[in-house]
């Protein structure tokens, strides 16, 4: 079996046409008509009114924060159990972040353990949707509105994901997605913030030009960012985005391929999909207890590299990173970050390369 990498962009020739359009139209930066296009076809995707394009999914949620006029003294919520970018945005504005445990079932923030950890400072929750399924929100916005903070959603990795029928992306006051290679949907790299209020939306626009007049060109009446999107990167987004659901429909598809081959190997816990959610599989994530499945995380990692097969570990709590490490514990996030593994999840992954991961894990566990 050829190599089997955990990801790869799927481009194909809408993306090349639109991308040779905009080269030739001339208009490769900042402007062209693929960037409203894409900002407005992916709000009404999700659910939402208007679209703000940026360069990365981590900008993405330093502007939606700065737009929320969130800073220096303030506090803002997230998961422990999230990559860095989460933290670190909120840390870029000068605000502090505060970690939330996991729940066991999905491994999404516990809305249980949120209401303990508000003060004074908290000005907003970054709810993150982990490896393409939803967090639990109506208990979470109940506990925002008690509380009159914003919510923000981190939905990089949960593109047409849902909740109880609703789009990830169209609960928070302002939602944030990642277009990296890896994501369900591509612009190589790239961002977008999405909301319903106009004010918010124009605000966002001129944040990320460098906070320039509209009226008044290279007047500058505030510090703003070079967030900016280019067309190019737009055109292929608006292309990645008529095949989304084509793209979900493969990998939940290769889920239930997953799932089915996996079920019966002790010690393998498969992702969640809760009854009120619909998971993309952004990642196809699984658990590996030692004590049941007779070795670790590492190991299993290192057999299937060795059967051409790659893998990446669960991201590292962030109470174990250096910038953010504490002496409280996460014994929900820390556990689950210690077993889980994300399998190959590419949307061009074949069912007979499902079937050989599968029994290549079969046979690592049958000869241990």
């Amino acid at each position: 079996m050829e190599f089997i990498p955990v990801s790869e962009p799927n481009i194909g020739k809408e993306e090349k046409e639109n991308l040779a359009d905009s080269i030739e139209s001339g208009w490769i930066s900042c402007w062209g008509k693929y960037i409203p296009l894409f900002e407005d076809k992916f709000a009404i995707y999700c659910g939402k009114k208007y679209g703000v394009s940026v360069s990365n999914g981590t900008v993405a949620l330093q502007l939606a924060l700065k737009a929320l006029n969130i800073g220096n003294g303030d506090e803002v919520l997230c998961p422990n159990l999230t990559f860095v970018a989460t933290a670190n945005a909120i840390t870029y504005t000068g605000a502090k972040p505060v970690f939330i445990d996991s729940e066991a079932k999905t491994w999404n923030m516990d809305p249980k353990k949120i209401e303990q950890k508000i003060t004074k400072k908290t000005k907003a929750i970054i709810v993150v949707h982990l490896y393409g399924h939803v967090c639990d929100m109506e208990p979470i916005l109940e506990i925002a509105e008690k509380h009159k903070i914003h919510i923000i959603e981190d939905a990089a990795e949960a593109h047409g994901a849902e909740y109880k029928g609703k789009k990830a992306g169209s609960f928070g006051i302002i939602s944030c997605f990642s277009f990296y290679a890896n994501k369900t949907i591509t612009t190589g790299e790239g961002g977008m913030c999405l909301t319903d209020d106009k004010k918010l939306y124009e605000r966002m626009c001129f944040l990320k030009d460098h906070g320039m007049s509209k009226e008044k060109r290279y007047w500058h009446p505030e510090i703003g960012f070079n967030f900016r999107m280019t067309n190019m990167q737009a055109a292929i987004g608006f292309a990645q985005l008529g095949k989304i659901e084509e793209f979900i429909e493969t990998k939940r598809k290769n889920a239930m391929i997953y799932n089915s081959l996996l079920k019966e190997i002790p010690g393998i816990t498969l992702p969640p999909e809760e009854k009120w959610a619909k998971s993309t599989y952004w990642m196809y994530s699984i658990l590996v207890d030692k004590k049941k499945f007779g070795m670790d995380r590492d190991e299993l990692m290192k057999r299937l590299k060795e059967k051409n097969v790659d893998s990446r570990p669960f991201f590292y709590p962030m109470n174990v990173l250096p910038p953010y490490k504490t002496k409280e514990k996460f014994p929900v996030s820390e556990s689950v970050a210690e077993k889980g593994i994300n399998l190959p999840s590419s949307t061009k992954l074949t069912e007979n390369q499902v079937r050989y991961i599968c029994n290549s894990i079969k046979l690592i566990h049958k000869n241990i």
